[in-house]
């Protein structure tokens, strides 16, 4: 493939930045990476992996030195700091970039020390397993997935389609939102299943707790497949939702009432509405979800790991 950046620096070596690390080294995207992160144990190890070309660099500020394209793969909490850091190193005509999963607020919080010359492109790719550090990466991870990226009002239209190639090249299908319209998207999408999620843990292991008997252990497929994003790092997706504080809330609220409709029905023994309210989150989910993601999933011959794959979710941070 042919190389979309000259120097590339991926700061942050988790699932989302080594999965990052993983695919340019093997598609040959950037003539140099240079990659690191705040734990000298998470730097030993990616050392340790050899990731290919890959330079294992000690410090932010050194790794984004002559960097075309820079991408932060830290927590929604951090991404703010990180770039305040890193911009004084940045050389004039660079890209900024990042993968988290709230967007307006990390916006707001870098635009203003933002020089003319560095341009922000923000980004998430809606792409992740309940797993991570850098042992967790996969170069195939963001084959075929969307990834949203979210350029402040009047971003150079260059800088955006570096940022677009970059991502295509990883195997992406790339989409341009506003960042508030993506906050509302993903609190809807990504943010609020979590949220459920982890309340239904909660409501089961309470249950266990009050009646003095087993739950979790006889849960079925369904129980399974839904909770699994539960064990997704509790810091991260504390900084997720606290972030994007106000849309979470708005999406929360209405499925409180979506539940308080189906509570309702059942009280009363409205058959005919439980199936109005079944029916169209049914079809609902076949014309759109099941249709999407059968169109998505990765051909055979884009999987070049003989790894056991952990089930992929929407998204990371």
């Amino acid at each position: 493939m042919a190389q979309i950046v000259g120097k590339l620096a991926v700061i942050g070596q988790g699932l989302i930045g080594s999965s990052i690390t993983r695919a340019v080294v093997e598609r040959g995207i950037a003539r140099e990476i240079a990659v690191t992160d705040a734990s000298d144990k998470v730097r030993r190890r990616v050392r340790e992996l050899g990731l290919g070309e890959a330079r294992v660099i000690e410090t932010a500020s050194e790794t984004v030195a002559n960097a075309d394209l820079v991408v932060i793969c830290v927590p929604v909490g951090q991404i703010a700091e990180v770039a305040r850091q890193v911009v004084p190193a940045m050389k004039p005509g660079a890209v900024l970039s990042d993968v988290g999963s709230v967007k307006a607020s990390v916006v707001d919080a870098i635009v203003p020390h933002l020089p003319e010359h560095i341009a922000l492109v923000p980004a998430h790719p809606l792409a992740g397993t309940e797993l991570s550090g850098p042992e967790a990466g996969l170069p195939s991870l963001f084959i075929n997935r969307w990834c949203i990226l979210t350029p402040p009002e009047g971003t150079d239209a260059s800088a955006i389609a570096k940022a677009t190639k970059f991502w295509e090249a990883l195997g992406s299908k790339a989409e341009i939102m506003t960042p508030q319209h993506h906050d509302y998207v993903l609190s809807i999408t990504s943010h609020l299943p979590h949220v459920a999620a982890y309340s239904i843990f909660h409501t089961a292991l309470r249950f266990e707790r009050e009646t003095n008997s087993d739950v979790v252990k006889f849960s079925a497929g369904g129980f399974r497949d839904f909770t699994r994003i539960a064990s997704s790092n509790p810091a991260m997706w504390r900084d997720i939702f606290l972030g994007n504080k106000d849309q979470v809330l708005e999406i929360l609220r209405r499925f409180q009432g979506d539940l308080e409709a189906f509570a309702e029905a059942i009280a009363n023994e409205d058959g005919d509405r439980l199936v109005e309210l079944l029916s169209t989150s049914r079809l609902t989910r076949r014309k759109v979800i099941e249709k999407e993601h059968i169109s998505l999933q990765p051909k055979p011959d884009s999987m070049k790991s003989d790894r056991v794959l952990a089930r992929p979710y929407s998204s990371d941070f």
